[in-house]
């Protein structure tokens, strides 16, 4: 992959992210709610459906970034030589291209989504104070409650004053805060696990599917699409993949809300989706579908066209 491919991949999914996460925000926090294990209502309903879009703003440009570049790096690399540069193969190409890309984005995404989805579904709440909650919670299971205060606030003050200094020169002057600060970040990646069990399946659907579409339409009118055309097929693409994952959807979200130390905190994606089972049934499994499939479909259309459109622009 040559260094202006590379960063093509890497504006143009940045771009492309920021575009479909900001527009579509509203319709992922009624998302969150119906699928949250207080209900609908009392997750807020309708109000405030702009609550943690702080969080969101700030992943949005890294997580898509990093998706695309490992993407497009992965398709290039294998697509090159020995037996998955074979046409029939490149299903397989950008079925591994996207699971490592997402294995890649997830670790920024993870934390961002951890704390929107908690901003979500507390009023009461703003994106800053939700990230102290759930680092303090995190924090509170494995240090002594009676030292933990001071700990952790000089910890949080520390952060601020020294955020643009490189993590060793922290922890070299601050090495007990610092041991403090990490034992909360655990917190923000509660859910990693299932939010990656999730995002792989509905990549290994959305993007061969994507990739399909296209050169399908592509050999049918004799010519390249434009960028109006690939956005949409990533809308049917992402519809699709968006519907038959919604069970991992529910299992994730529910994670992400836990409190720490319960047994849905714990990550157990089958005993989080049998107790959903139990107690909501096959409607419970698929709760949030339709907004889901809705904001995944418009989002494809936004997100897979917009990238498309940045990076021929810049190649």
């Amino acid at each position: 992959m040559e260094k202006r491919e590379f960063t093509a991949s890497l504006v143009a999914g940045g771009c492309a992210g920021m575009c479909v996460d900001l527009t579509l925000f509203p319709l992922d926090t009624i998302k969150t709610r119906l699928q949250s294990q207080q209900g609908f209502t009392k997750a807020g309903g309708f109000r405030g459906i702009y609550a943690g879009v702080p969080s969101a703003a700030i992943g949005s440009f890294p997580n898509a970034a990093a998706f695309f570049v490992t993407y497009e790096s992965t398709k290039s690399m294998l697509g090159a030589h020995g037996a998955l540069s074979a046409p029939h193969m490149a299903p397989v190409t950008h079925m591994l291209g996207a699971s490592l890309g997402e294995v890649v984005a997830c670790l920024i995404r993870v934390p961002t989504e951890v704390v929107k989805q908690r901003t979500q579904a507390s009023l009461s709440s703003n994106t800053y104070q939700v990230l102290l909650a759930t680092l303090r919670e995190e924090v509170g299971r494995h240090h002594n409650p009676s030292i933990l205060q001071y700990l952790f606030f000089h910890s949080l003050h520390m952060f601020h004053a020294c955020v643009c200094i490189q993590t060793v020169c922290v922890w070299c002057v601050f090495p007990n805060t610092y041991l403090v600060f990490v034992q909360g970040v655990r917190g923000l990646y509660r859910g990693y696990k299932s939010t990656v069990l999730r995002e792989i399946p509905f990549s290994l659907v959305q993007f061969p599917l994507w990739e399909y579409l296209k050169t399908q339409w592509s050999w049918r009118q004799g010519h390249t699409l434009y960028s109006w055309q690939a956005a949409v097929c990533g809308a049917f693409a992402g519809g699709i993949a968006a519907f038959v994952t919604t069970p991992l959807d529910v299992a994730k979200t529910r994670i992400m809300l836990a409190k720490a130390g319960t047994s849905t905190a714990s990550g157990n994606i089958p005993l989080v989706l049998l107790d959903v089972w139990k107690t909501r049934g096959l409607t419970g499994l698929f709760s949030g579908s339709i907004p889901r499939v809705t904001s995944i479909s418009l989002g494809g259309f936004i997100f897979l066209g917009a990238y498309e459109k940045v990076r021929r622009t810049l190649l």
